[in-house]
């Protein structure tokens, strides 16, 4: 298989995951995911997570999307994004929240070593040969 092939798979793969996120921002885990809005964000819990889940699917659907000129540019934001969200992560490990099934500390600081690779992922995904 092609390097180009392979990394056109993970981009794609990378997007459908961000679109799901978003949808579930919106529906059915949204309480879970207003347990990992730091207290120090000025906005209402509920609309940050509904602000966050629309910017999710739209960048999942830009990475999908994305051709030969825009793959890079869309990965470099959406390794952005999986920047600034990061603090949500600390946030629920440090003030103990539990949701998506991370109810102890282990779990919860284990989860902080995806949000790297995350970023890893975006931008491998999207960068030139």
């Amino acid at each position: 298989m092609k390097k180009e092939t392979i990394k056109d798979a993970a981009r794609i793969l990378l997007g459908a995951g961000l679109i799901f996120a978003g949808v579930s921002h919106l529906t059915f885990a949204r309480k879970d995911f207003q347990a990992q809005v730091p207290d120090w964000v000025p906005l209402n819990e509920d609309d940050t997570v509904i602000y966050s889940g629309i910017a999710e699917i739209t960048l999942g659907s830009a990475l999908v999307l994305a051709n030969n000129k825009q793959k890079e540019t869309v990965g470099k934001i959406a390794a952005a994004f999986f920047t600034a969200i990061f603090p949500g992560n600390i946030s629920q490990y440090v003030n103990r929240r539990s949701a998506f099934g991370l109810d102890t500390d282990r779990k919860r600081f284990v989860r902080l070593f995806f949000q790297p690779a995350l970023v890893y992922w975006a931008l491998k995904s999207t960068s030139k040969l």
